[in-house]
């Protein structure tokens, strides 16, 4: 991938100021509802098969999906709850789609966040608008900053950047010619954690898949090897990154609301189309749609409340965030196993929408923060 240098750079904005991707400035940008009808659903079942949508996911880039949190990118400046609302509408036809929308939302959201004008200037405007496909290996940091387990990529400092080793398992919506955010621990005179924009096509770094899900397999994830990666400075996102991480950590998480009530929508959406065959019977069934129903619209409210304060510092802020992401991965447990139960054995089918989204409310339920992950974390944020 060829990135322009700082001096080939010629904007009348400031450094702190990227320029408006063009198509943002007119009137012929496509509608997301249509992209998610047209592109999206007819490949479903292929991307739950493993076919990675690349170009499903740029049309929605081009329909806006991926801008309206950066503030430098959304002519309405940062709208994180609209953010979560196109996550919504897009994991309520494809999860595996609507968790790639959210790692494509999560290195926007490091690069705009980032002090980095150069990464700001050159790559921010072509991930907000789906040009430049990428993803977040925050995984392991994550749960290394939470004492679950260690740094898995160490680095050597030199002059003008970072030798990476060590393994990544697992990093998503990746391919040729994408980006990802990642955290690695350097080592030596000055020990630290930094964190930075890596490149997939950068020499030293090999992506390899290693296993078959039993769901989300269209989501491009793949194991990563770095093998004396060099990593320039100019993309550092963050050195030291603690301070950083306090920066996105609540938008980080709550970003992940959409999958979740996008998964719950879906499945209530399910029962209700069963509903005019089996509501005689259904009936005496648990969590009935109008009652998910009304506990989803009480979570969207919650998330539009707390959108609107996301970079309070105040711990009690955060646990707040940590709550409403734990009781999103809990009732769309309770959804899908409603759909099942409200579909019967036609849910039970191959390529049933009831069990796909059986599997992606698991995920929603495994994916970093884990729902172990959210309640230690919460427990530690407890007075």
């Amino acid at each position: 991938m060829t990135l322009v240098t700082p001096n080939d750079v010629a904007s009348p904005h400031s450094p702190s100021t990227p320029p408006i991707p063009a198509f943002l400035r007119e009137a012929t940008a496509p509608d997301l509802d249509t992209v998610i009808r047209r592109a999206l659903k007819p490949q479903v079942i292929a991307i739950d098969h493993g076919e990675y949508p690349a170009d499903v996911l740029h049309e929605l880039g081009a329909a806006g999906a991926y801008r309206h949190h950066v503030a430098s990118q959304n002519p309405d400046g940062m709208d994180i709850a609209a953010a979560i609302d196109a996550m919504d509408r897009i994991s309520a036809e494809c999860m595996s789609t609507g968790f790639m929308t959210w790692c494509q939302d999560a290195v926007a959201w490091y690069v705009e966040n980032s002090d980095n004008h150069y990464l700001r200037e050159t790559v921010l405007p072509k991930l907000a608008s789906g040009e430049l496909l990428g993803g977040t290996a925050l995984s392991n940091p994550m749960k290394y900053f939470a004492g679950i387990e260690d740094i898995l990529l160490h680095a050597e400092e030199t002059e003008d950047g970072f030798i990476v080793n060590g393994n990544l398992p697992w990093i998503s919506n990746l391919g040729e010619s994408h980006v990802f955010g990642s955290i690695f621990r350097v080592e030596g005179d000055n020990p630290r954690d930094v964190m930075a924009l890596i490149h997939t096509d950068m020499p030293g770094l090999e992506l390899k898949q290693l296993v078959e899900f039993c769901g989300m397999e269209g989501t491009g994830t793949y194991a990563l090897f770095f093998d004396n990666a060099f990593i320039p400075k100019r993309d550092v996102i963050a050195d030291p990154v603690g301070p950083f991480l306090n920066r996105i950590k609540a938008g980080f998480v709550l970003l992940q609301a959409g999958m979740a009530t996008g998964v719950i929508e879906g499945c209530i959406r399910l029962c209700e189309d069963v509903e005019p065959r089996l509501g005689h019977v259904n009936c005496y069934l648990d969590d009935r749609p109008e009652e998910l129903r009304e506990a989803l619209e009480d979570a969207r409210a919650l998330v539009r409340e707390l959108a609107d304060d996301v970079h309070n510092p105040d711990p009690a802020y955060f646990r707040q965030v940590l709550e409403l992401r734990l009781a999103g991965s809990e009732l769309a447990l309770r959804a899908a196993n409603s759909a099942m139960l409200h579909t019967g054995a036609n849910g039970y089918l191959a390529d049933a929408p009831a069990q796909r989204k059986l599997r992606e409310a698991y995920f929603v339920a495994i994916v970093t923060p884990a729902i172990k992950h959210l309640r230690k974390e919460i427990e530690s944020l407890i007075d």
